[in-house]
């Protein structure tokens, strides 16, 4: 990898480094393309970029209270669409027996954030065993059920017609954020065997958001053996290894897990604040012109915002500038050099998501008046 030497134009009264240095008083939003990939400029603003009195009309951002949601299904089927467009369905499903069949879906990969509860997986490939903070990525066409051992409360976010990769690492080297060994994936051990039966058992197929079902007088997840390159794979977040820099904010983009065509997944782990004095200690303000941007909140101390627990979602859509609450500069400051305690899945999407009617029962219709000064 290398890039030609270039230097940004500068007007007007700047900092020498992007997000660092700042002078007293001023605030420091981003512009920037794709997302946090792209070419970006650093503007230095006398007022807080989110300081609104006021936001009317649709584009404004929003926060949702998933733990509200208490449907329970026992098919992934069924679960609650939240947000969708034509490359991304987020969902989010609580289950708290064992499946009754197979499921398949057809119209893209899948990937599980387990939220809450622990269960085992069955699938193609063979079983292995699940817990909360574990991903678990599904190829699509692959046939799966779970039987929980306590109750499940997931979100579920679908690469539609696309497939789940992971991001190039670059200069950091192949290791870095995760070892590729530390990725689990199904075995075809004693359990797997003995859920091998001869009864009838049928199958879910989800094609184009229709469900067809298909009936085997014996269980189709009857593998002896395979080899390949292709399988559903498990990740905890807790064998993410984050990128840091103790003098440098990294942009979301360094804390990214899984790469779909037209969105991507990243993790926030816990990780030591930056100590430098000059440094920023908080996510900067930005515009993000050309993504939606959804947060799930799985626990910890969501140190940049407020009122946010875990199992809520926000959802902040391009075309408006956001960024840390205003009591997040002082909580930043006053914790410079100690862990942040949050957790959290990113999924910024290049194209626009839709609300559905279920997320809207459980908005906080007030979140836009969180940035207002106290």
């Amino acid at each position: 990898m290398k890039k030609w030497i270039h230097f940004p134009v500068i007007e007007g009264e700047t900092t020498r480094q992007a997000h660092c240095d700042m002078p007293a008083g001023t605030f420091d939003r981003e512009v920037g393309r794709e997302g946090f990939f792209g070419p970006a400029t650093q503007m230095h603003h006398k007022h807080a970029p989110t300081g609104w009195t006021r936001m009317e009309g649709p584009l404004r951002p929003r926060s949702a209270d998933i733990n509200e949601i208490s449907n329970r299904a026992d098919s992934p089927a069924d679960a609650v669409l939240l947000l969708h467009n034509a490359a991304c369905k987020v969902r989010t499903w609580r289950c708290d027996q064992a499946m009754d069949h197979l499921f398949r879906n057809q119209d893209g990969d899948d990937l599980l954030f387990i939220h809450e509860g622990a269960g085992e997986f069955f699938c193609d490939y063979g079983h292995f065993t699940f817990s909360e903070g574990d991903y678990i990525v599904i190829p699509r066409g692959t046939l799966w059920r779970i039987e929980p051992t306590a109750p499940i409360f997931m979100m579920l976010t679908e690469a539609t017609n696309d497939a789940y990769q992971l991001p190039e690492k670059g200069a950091v080297g192949q290791h870095a954020i995760f070892d590729a060994g530390v990725l689990d994936r199904p075995h075809i051990n004693d359990l797997f065997k003995a859920q091998q039966d001869e009864n009838e058992w049928t199958i879910r197929v989800k094609r184009l958001d229709q469900i067809t079902e298909i009936t085997y007088p014996y269980n189709p997840l009857d593998c002896i053996g395979w080899h390949g390159d292709l399988c559903v794979v498990k990740l905890n977040w807790r064998d993410i290894r984050p990128l840091m820099s103790h003098r440098f904010h990294l942009p979301p983009s360094a804390h990214t897990t899984w790469v779909a065509k037209r969105f991507v997944v990243c993790t926030f782990c816990p990780r030591p604040m930056e100590t430098d004095p000059g440094a920023l200690k908080l996510p900067y303000f930005h515009n993000n012109d050309d993504y939606d941007e959804v947060l799930f909140y799985h626990q910890g101390n969501f140190f940049s915002r407020d009122n946010i627990r875990a199992g809520m979602i926000t959802f902040h859509p391009c075309g408006f500038t956001h960024g840390p609450h205003p009591k997040a500069y002082a909580a930043a400051e006053s914790n410079a050099g100690k862990m942040t305690d949050e957790v959290a899945m990113m999924i910024d999407t290049r194209d626009p998501l839709e609300h559905t009617a279920a997320f809207n029962q459980v908005e906080d219709i007030n979140y836009v008046n969180s940035w207002k000064p106290k």
